[in-house]
Formats: C-alpha cells, structure tokens, sequence
C-alpha cells in the first residue's frame, strides 16, 4: 500500500482557532493513523516525524506544549563529551551525530556555537585533573570530526591565554589564571523555541497539534480524548499510538519503570559576570565528567547548573531545586569566580526531571541516557530516556517501531534533513526585516521575524524588557499560546524570573485578552 500523500500545507499557524476547527474535524472523522501523546521535545519530533512521511497524525498534550522537561534544560545541544568519559560511545558518537544535524540543517537559526571556558587556576583541578579534561575536549574534538561537523561550525579545542579567558569570561577568578582550555559545544537560544518550531511545523505536514486535550482510556489503537477547556470528549482510533509523556510516561504505560533525577539550574543577572560570552565551566571536585556551567542565556542572564539528584515520588509539574542543590551549585561555581555569588544575588531557580529507565544502578549520574523504545502490553509505543539533543532520533525510532508493529503507510524517515519553520532553508523564510528592529527579536525568530513585527508593535511589553508587544502577540497568533501563562512562562521565558513575570502580567494579560478576542470574532 502506497503511503498517503500529505502535502506541505504551508499553514503553520497554531492558535485557539485552529484548535477549534481541528477538534471539529476529528469529530466528524475521529480515525487517524498516528496518534502522540506528549507535547514535549520528542513528542513534537514524533508528530513531525510522521506527518513528514505521509501519515494522518495527531498530537495530544493536556497541558501546553514544552510544560514538563523540554523548558527546564541547560539549552545546550551536547556532543556527547560526558559520555565519552565514562566510556558510552554509542551514546556520544549519537549526541554528536545530532548535534551536527540540528546546527547545520534542520535548526541553524535556533543554535549557536558556545564557547565552553575551564580556567587554569591554581587549586581548582586536582593534580592531572587538566591534562585528563584536555585529553576529554580533544578525544571530543574527535567525534566532532568523525561526526561530520565542520570546525567553522565547531571550532577546534584550543587553549588560550588568561587575557583572552578574561574576555570570554570577565567574572573570572584571576589569582594564578594561566589562560584557559577552550572547546565548543552547541547552544539554543531556547528549548521552548525549539519544541515551538517543531510544533508549527509538523502542522505544516497536516498534523494536527491540540493543547489542553487530555488522553484517557489509552490501548494501542485508541483513547478518549478529553478538551479540558470545555469537558468535550470523543473516542479516537488510530493505527498506532505513540507515547512521548516523559516522566509521565508510565501514567500512559503501567508497564514502565521510571527513575526521575532532577537536574537544577540558578539564574542571576549577566552582569553578576560581567556579561560572559562563553561558558564558566569548573570541574565537580572528585570527578573527570561533571562540571558546572555558567552560561549566557537570552534577556540579560546566566543560567548557573547543574545537578544529577535522585527525585522519587509523585511527578509535581513544576518541580522545585532544593536547598542541597543550590548550596553545591554555588560552591562549585564559586571556586572559579573572582566575586562570589550568593543566595542574595539569585533571580531565580528552576529544576527539570529527566525520565530515565530505571535500571537499578546506583546515583542516577551513572543511569544511560540512552533511549528506550518500549511496546506496552496494551499495544502502546513508548520512547522514554534519552535526553533533548537526541529527540529527532528518538522520534524516528519510535516512530518507526510504530510503522512495523502496526504496517502504517509511511514513506522512509527524512527528518534529518527537513528544515524547521525560520530556519535559512525552510521555503517560508523571509529576508530579515531592514530598519530599527530589535536585534533580540532577531536573535529568537531568524527567518519568521518579519511575520512577527507585522504581528503587532514593536515597543517593549515594559520598561527595560527586551521582549516586545509583538512577540506577545504572534505567540497567541501563531505560536499555540493560549492563556498569559503560556506567553510569560513557555513562549518568552519572562517567567523563570518571578520578579519580571510580575512586572510584565498586566500588560500581557491585557494583550492575550485582545488577541484571542479578535480570533473570537
């Protein structure tokens, strides 16, 4: 059987009234081929991955897309350097083989090159400990090559001298500094962003990409689906269905055994460091593969992390750093800064939980990241593990388990080379708009930036904040936003800093209110 010929659309929009017409459409013909459940970074992957091969797809989250662990990463894109030193190869040289795929073609825009910066002080690496971590950066370096990723792209490791380290890093210790050893890994410039952009464009491929549907009564070929916006259910029937909910996975699969571990990340304002361009990286004392990073992240911050915590028990939805967490974080960063920070200095902290197998091993440091690809004894695909640089691999495996267990109609995988919506090579990109455009907003849409400042104004939504009215608009108009928390906590980010989500709520408030009552009407 030949697989259903989906063509592109070109409609990337998600917005209340879409949702609207989408469920209306699945009430009249409620069978598709391929459900997922899970609106995170490898549930979009798997809606894209199978809309892109021609099946009917539909992707179902019951919160927004990016609630659970796909917002509380480090936003690197990691070639694997950790998991080479513990001798995981399979697991590095996959990292490395992705990161080079999202850099250069299928997110470009949404990527950087970080500079990753472990000063050469005095007392900070136990004797040897630097020679083992320049042996680590150029054994990556390796990979990097054998991976196929240009050196204009990543460069080379290096070391430099302590004025160059100075720049790249002006908070600094400088006592005994005798330069640095530079690598590069890979950088977003927001993990929502790029869930988002995969979102828009699966819906480009046909899928359909509903928010605030619950998934009940899941089996391999079924679930009720419940709008929890207005309670409205109807009994879907799929040829496959694909469970991508992380650490919620086992909710949908009783089969799974999970083992959270949390990862906790401190944010305080870039000038704290003197607004550092590469990332602080002090080695964790004792160890050869945990370091602590200070890194640039957008709208003036440094995100400071991270931890490897067991966290048993209830799966909260905001999971919370605890007091143990943030004490290491700071001790450890604190020994390769000139000025300490303090508790005082801190804008706020957020934590994510990684859904890892539960194998049984010892600190959940030393669990695999690598992914699983499980079916349930109800007929339920789940991918579960794994880690965001390799969501578009844990897609298409998943996916493909799906075609073979079930013989759906697909074409091949190609997502490899597929370009994501405001990516250079994405046929819908636009030039870059000419006049007095914020080079923020330009930094987060690359290609859909003229579409966003055709969205509304371009003053900023308060004082002093570089995220602009139009930004807020084109969330709800395009980007799936919903409601203001899904603007202030998930599309801008405003929300990881609690003082500013409380700043820029009323004219966000009023904002969201304007753009859902135009779709109303």
């Amino acid at each position: 059987m030949m697989p259903i010929d989906h063509q592109y659309t070109g409609t990337s929009r998600l917005n209340a009234e879409r949702r609207t017409l989408d469920l209306e459409a699945l009430g009249d013909d409620p069978h598709v081929d391929l459900l997922v459940i899970g609106g995170g970074i490898t549930g979009v992957g798997a809606a894209l991955d199978g809309a892109s091969r021609g099946l009917r797809t539909v992707l179902v989250e019951s919160r927004d897309l990016a609630f659970g662990t796909s917002r509380w990463s480090s936003k690197l894109v990691h070639g694997g350097l950790r998991y080479l030193a513990t001798g995981r190869i399979g697991v590095a040289w996959e990292s490395a083989v992705e990161r080079g795929i999202l850099m250069t073609r299928t997110a470009p825009h949404l990527t950087r090159a970080m500079p990753q910066v472990v000063p050469l002080l005095p007392g900070l690496q136990r004797p040897g400990q630097a020679s083992l971590i320049r042996a680590g950066f150029h054994a990556g370096d390796a990979l990097r090559r054998s991976a196929g990723t240009s050196g204009t792209v990543l460069p080379r490791v290096r070391r430099v001298g302590a004025a160059r380290t100075r720049q790249l890093v002006p908070g600094v210790r400088t006592a005994g500094l005798r330069g640095a050893l530079v690598a590069h890994d890979g950088q977003l410039v927001d993990d929502v962003r790029l869930v988002v952009a995969l979102a828009r464009t699966a819906a480009q491929y046909g899928a359909r990409v509903l928010t605030r549907v619950r998934a009940e009564a899941v089996t391999g070929t079924s679930a009720r689906l419940v709008d929890t916006l207005t309670g409205q259910e109807l009994t879907l029937t799929a040829g496959a269905v694909v469970n991508a909910t992380g650490v919620w996975a086992d909710e949908v699969d009783e089969s799974i055994r999970l083992r959270p571990s949390r990862g906790t990340h401190l944010l305080v304002d870039a000038a704290k460091l003197g607004h550092p361009t590469g990332a602080l990286t002090v080695p964790v004392p004792g160890s050869i593969s945990r370091f602590v990073f200070a890194l640039p992240q957008q709208l003036g911050r440094v995100a400071i992390g991270l931890t490897d915590e067991d966290a048993p028990g209830p799966i909260p939805d905001v999971p919370q750093p605890s007091d143990t967490e943030i004490a290491f974080i700071l001790d450890t960063i604190n020994n390769g800064l000139a000025t300490e920070i303090t508790k005082d200095d801190l804008l706020g902290a957020y934590a994510g939980l990684r859904p890892l197998i539960d194998s049984g091993d010892g600190h959940t440091a030393d669990i695999s990241r690598e992914h699983a690809v499980l079916e349930s004894p109800s007929g339920v695909v789940t991918v579960i593990g794994g880690k965001l640089t390799t969501y578009r691999r844990m897609a298409q495996d998943a996916v493909d388990t799906a075609v073979r267990l079930r013989g759906l109609p697909a074409r091949a995988c190609w997502t490899d080379r597929l370009p994501l919506i405001g990516a250079p090579a994405h046929r819908d990109s636009r030039p870059l708009p000419v006049g007095p455009v914020p080079a923020s907003l330009l930094y987060r849409y690359a290609g859909i930036s003229q579409d966003v400042t055709e969205a509304g104004e371009l003053a900023p939504i308060v004082e002093g904040m570089d995220v602009t009215r139009a930004e807020i608009a084109y969330a709800v108009s395009h980007e799936g936003a919903l409601d203001v928390e899904d603007v202030l906590d998930r599309r801008t980010r405003i929300g990881l800093v609690a003082a500013d989500a409380d700043r820029a709520r009323p004219a966000v408030e009023e904002l969201v209110a304007q753009c859902l009552g135009l779709q109303r009407s």
